[in-house]
C-alpha cells in the first residue's frame, strides 16, 4: 500500500452516483472513443504522420544470457541489444494540481494516480471490476477531472506506452517492496505493488485497458492489461478461482486519439514503412533461415549478419526493442478468428505448430532484457500467435495473441513439459525475429 496526496472527491462515490442515475457508462457497452462532448485542444492534435511516437524502454544496461555486462562492440557476442540503440526518452510534465501527467512524447495526458476512492492511499480497494472500469471515464468527465471532460479508458497500445524496462521483475521476491523498482516512472506516476495484507501477491499490479482479446473460443473472455509490477502484457480472465470478479488498477487517458493507429506502406521490395511511427520493417520474418526459431544470442547474431549482407538494401537493421515490436501488433486479429497472426496482412508471418499441436504463429524476440532481481537471464518477447499455457491437463491459449512475456535467453524448453507458474505458461526459448530500422 502506498500513501498519496488525498483528493477532495472520491471518484468511486461519484461513479456510484452516476450508476444510480442510470449513466450509460455503467452498461456493459464500451464507449470506444471515451469522448464526452469535450473538444480536444489544438495542442493535443497531432498529425497522423507523427501520431504514434514511441517512447523508448529507457534500458541503458547491456546483458549476456545471464548477467549485466559492458556493452559489446560490433563483432562481439550480444552486440545490437536494446541499450545500444537511440530512442525517444520518457519525458513527462506534471500538472500544477498534481492530478494529471502529460507525456511530452506521445501527446497523451494521464491520471497520475489509481487512487479511485480518494483516501490518499493505493490499495486493493482501489481496484475496479471490468464494468466499474468502463464507468470510470464518465465519472471523471462529470467531475471535469483535472480540468478535462474527454477522458477514456486507454487501449492496450496507449497503456503500454508508459512501460519502462528499468524495472526489476519481483516474481518470487520475499523481501520489502520498498527495495524493488517497478516498470513505470514513479517520479511522475503514483504506483503500488500488490497488497499482501489483503491476500494479494506482490506482483498484483495489473492495469486494465479497453482492449479485449478478439478470440472468443477460449475458456473465458480475456482483457488485455499491463502489469507494471512485473513488466508484462497478458490477457486476464474476468473472474478469479472461486467465481469472484477480477479487479484492476485503472488510469484513464485523454488527448491524441490517433495514438496506436498504424499507417503501413508496402514498398514492394520486401520492406514496409509505418508512416505513423517512422519505422521501416522487413515484410518477412526469420522463419526461412531458422524455421524452429533461435535463442536470444543467436537471434542478435543473425541480425548482425543481415546488416553485414546489406539485407534488402540496408545495413542498419536491428532487432526491435519490445515497445517497437508491440507497436505493430494488430489486436483485431488472432489465429482463431482471422486465421492469421495478430499483425496486418501486409506482413508475412511463418506458420508454426504450437505446444498443443495447433497450427499457429510465432513469438518474436525483442532486443530488451527483462531483468529479474536474480539477474538478466530473460528477454522480453511478443506473442503474435497464441500465448499458451498448460492447465487442466492440456495446452490452451491462456494469455492471448498480443501478450508480451519473457523467457530464458538460453536453455532447453523441453525442461518445462507442462510450462511454468500457476497457469503453466509455455517457456519459449527459441523464438523468431522481425527486423526494423529507422527510415522511410
Amino acid at each position: 500500500m502506498r500513501r498519496m496526496n488525498a483528493k477532495a472527491t472520491s471518484i468511486l462515490a461519484l461513479m456510484a452516483a452516476l450508476c444510480a442515475a442510470g449513466s450509460a457508462g455503467c452498461s456493459d457497452e464500451l464507449n470506444s472513443t471515451g469522448l464526452d462532448g469535450g473538444d480536444i485542444e489544438d495542442q493535443d492534435t497531432i498529425p497522423l504522420t507523427s501520431s504514434y511516437a514511441l517512447v523508448g524502454t529507457n534500458q541503458t544496461a547491456c546483458y549476456d544470457d545471464r548477467n549485466q555486462i559492458p556493452c559489446p562492440v560490433g563483432g562481439q557476442a550480444f552486440h545490437g541489444q536494446d541499450a545500444q540503440h537511440a530512442s525517444n526518452q520518457p519525458s513527462y510534465l506534471l500538472s500544477a494540481d498534481g492530478l494529471t501527467v502529460r507525456d511530452q512524447v506521445t501527446g497523451l495526458t494521464w491520471q497520475r494516480s489509481p487512487d479511485t476512492n480518494g483516501d490518499g492511499e493505493i490499495g486493493a480497494y482501489d481496484k475496479l471490476t471490468w464494468a466499474e472500469a468502463q464507468a470510470l471515464p464518465n465519472a471523471l468527465n462529470a467531475e471535469n477531472f483535472g480540468g478535462y471532460s474527454d477522458w477514456r479508458l486507454p487501449t492496450i497500445k496507449e497503456l503500454y506506452s508508459l512501460i519502462v524496462f528499468t524495472g526489476i521483475d519481483p516474481s518470487g521476491w520475499n523481501g520489502d517492496a520498498s527495495d524493488l523498482v517497478p516498470f513505470i516512472d514513479t517520479d511522475n506516476f503514483d504506483f503500488a505493488y500488490g497488497d499482501e495484507s489483503a491476500g494479494e501477491r506482490i506482483i498484483d499490479s495489473q492495469y486494465a485497458s479497453s482492449s479485449l482479446y478478439v478470440d472468443g473460443s477460449i475458456y473465458s473472455q480475456l482483457l488485455f492489461g499491463v502489469n507494471f509490477a512485473d513488466g508484462r502484457i497478458k490477457g486476464y480472465g474476468m473472474s478469479m478461482p472461486g467465481g469472484r470478479e477480477k479487479t484492476f488498477f485503472v488510469a484513464c487517458v485523454r488527448g491524441n486519439p490517433g495514438y496506436g493507429t498504424n499507417d503501413f506502406m508496402d514498398h514492394g521490395d520486401g520492406t514496409v514503412t509505418d508512416r505513423a511511427t517512422g519505422l521501416m520493417w522487413a515484410r518477412d520474418d526469420s522463419g526461412s533461415d531458422a524455421p524452429r526459431g533461435m535463442n536470444w544470442e543467436d537471434a542478435l547474431a543473425w541480425v548482425e549478419g543481415l546488416k553485414a549482407d546489406g539485407y534488402l538494401g540496408h545495413t542498419d537493421w536491428r532487432m526491435p526493442d519490445v515497445k517497437e515490436l508491440q507497436s505493430i501488433l494488430d489486436y483485431g486479429r488472432s489465429p482463431s478468428t482471422t486465421g492469421s497472426a495478430a499483425i496486418d496482412p501486409v506482413f508475412n508471418a511463418t506458420a508454426i505448430m504450437n505446444e498443443g499441436g495447433q497450427e499457429d504463429y510465432p513469438s518474436y524476440w525483442s532486443s530488451t532484457t527483462h531483468a529479474h532481481f536474480l539477474g538478466g537471464s530473460n528477454a522480453a518477447y511478443v506473442s503474435f500467435g497464441r500465448a499458451m499455457g498448460y492447465m487442466g491437463g492440456s495446452w490452451m491459449d491462456v494469455h492471448g495473441a498480443g501478450a508480451q512475456r519473457s523467457d530464458p535467453k538460453a536453455g532447453d524448453p523441453g525442461d518445462y513439459p507442462t510450462g511454468h507458474g500457476p497457469q503453466g505458461d509455455a517457456i519459449r526459448i527459441y523464438n523468431f525475429v522481425r527486423v526494423v530500422r529507422d527510415g522511410s
